[in-house]
């Protein structure tokens, strides 16, 4: 089988497991289980925590001791088993210990994906910058498709959401004990516990550049899950004025134009950075980061639609210009010898500690503005909106930067 294809499949896997409850499980929270804006944001919260340290924890033993595929194989084996008994838990003290869990060992799993595509196609001799993206598209897919099914099959707000899931990840990991080996490391460089855990990468924080990047970094990474969290509860909030409307109805659909949006993003930002480079595009995220609030808060299922719409439209180059670009700003400016540990950071500071205080900042937010069960949705998402402006305009005064086109050329993996 063509080994493109399979690596196709391991990420169409990997990310459908993730999208069958990642944007629905927010509202089986907050209708279903009836948790708390708080309690919800905690438990979202988790996905930034486990970040902090499982994908170095899972990298060192990877790197050292067992191949990357079966480490990958035996977490989302694992996965399944705690995705089937959270299934069936009601309480939050319990639901938050599983979900943090599952945290710990889906988190890793993002960098082992991208770590065992790495190895693979290098080993088979391909271009990694041009070959892995498009294979990397089909994760997306992936995660379209499953929050769809659930959202066709009226799960979004019930437990199926995670059995879907399960069944997903046992699947994925049965099937990664049969790609390639990724062995261990040979070399016998011997490294400290800080260069192991990627905490040698701190010395970039000398760099004032460097240091402004990695805190706007932490910053708009607390915008990253927000939409993620509370947008199907907010178009599920709809049903008592607009009960039967599409947008209601097949919220989740709707949420997922803004990962088709990413599909699309994410192919124009070689063009981006080369023209405008990292500052502007970094920007141009910030504003859309702004817009994709605003537009929540003045949109509606029915005439303000559009609004909604344009919302999911602009969430791409949100995302992407973002998360992506960053990665390959942070793979330019940094030695070679750092570079994995400056990728360990820069994810650190974005799903690790911008995760965290994005779900429970926003948490926080969401219940300081409900009174006898009902959220002022509107000005909830202006806030946020002032959020991402406020950051856009501190970025533009301090980041120093000076685009050079052709720099984009010789970046290499």
């Amino acid at each position: 089988m063509n080994i493109k294809f399979r690596l196709i499949v391991l990420n169409f896997l990997e990310f459908f497991a993730w999208g069958a409850w990642l944007l629905s499980a927010g509202a089986y929270m907050y209708i279903t289980l009836k948790f708390t804006g708080l309690q919800i944001g905690a438990v979202y919260g988790t996905l930034g925590l486990a970040s902090l340290f499982m994908p170095a924890i899972m990298g060192i033993v990877a790197d050292k001791y067992l191949n990357a595929e079966r480490v990958f194989g035996l977490s989302h084996l694992i996965l399944g088993v705690l995705l089937f008994w959270i299934s069936g838990v009601t309480d939050f003290d319990t639901f938050y210990i599983i979900i943090f869990l599952i945290s710990m060992f889906y988190m890793p799993t993002i960098a082992l994906d991208n770590s065992i595509s790495y190895a693979i196609l290098e080993k088979k001799g391909f271009d990694i910058i041009k070959v892995f993206p498009p294979i990397r598209v089909w994760g997306t897919v992936g995660f379209i498709l499953a929050a769809w099914i659930v959202d066709m099959s009226g799960w979004k707000i019930g437990k199926e959401q995670f059995l879907v899931s399960a069944i997903a990840s046992i699947v994925l990991g049965i099937y990664s004990f049969t790609l390639p080996a990724v062995k261990p490391s040979s070399s016998t460089e011997k490294k400290s516990i800080a260069q192991r855990l990627g905490l040698d990468a701190f010395s970039l924080f000398k760099d004032k550049k460097m240091a402004v990047f990695f805190i706007f970094s932490m910053l708009l990474g607390a915008a990253l899950q927000v939409t993620n969290i509370w947008g199907v509860p907010f178009l599920e909030d709809f049903k008592v004025n607009f009960a039967g409307y599409f947008a209601v109805k097949h919220s989740l659909f709707l949420m997922t134009l803004s990962q088709i949006s990413e599909t699309l993003f994410i192919l124009t930002i070689p063009f981006f950075l080369k023209k405008f480079g990292i500052k502007k595009v970094m920007l141009m995220s910030m504003l859309a980061w702004v817009l994709r609030f605003g537009f929540f808060g003045i949109g509606n299922p029915g005439g303000g639609l559009i609004f909604l719409i344009l919302s999911m439209i602009i969430y791409g180059m949100a995302f992407d210009f973002f998360n992506i670009s960053g990665s390959l700003f942070v793979e330019k400016e940094s030695k070679p010898s750092m570079r994995s540990s400056a990728q360990g950071l820069f994810m650190l500071m974005t799903n690790g500690l911008g995760a965290v205080l994005g779900a429970y900042g926003s948490g926080f937010i969401v219940d300081l503005f409900t009174q006898n069960g009902s959220k002022d949705w509107q000005t909830i998402w202006f806030i946020f909106a002032a959020y991402a402006l406020v950051i856009t305009i501190s970025f533009a005064i301090l980041f120093k930067y000076k685009h050079n086109p052709d720099a984009i050329k010789n970046v290499n993996h």
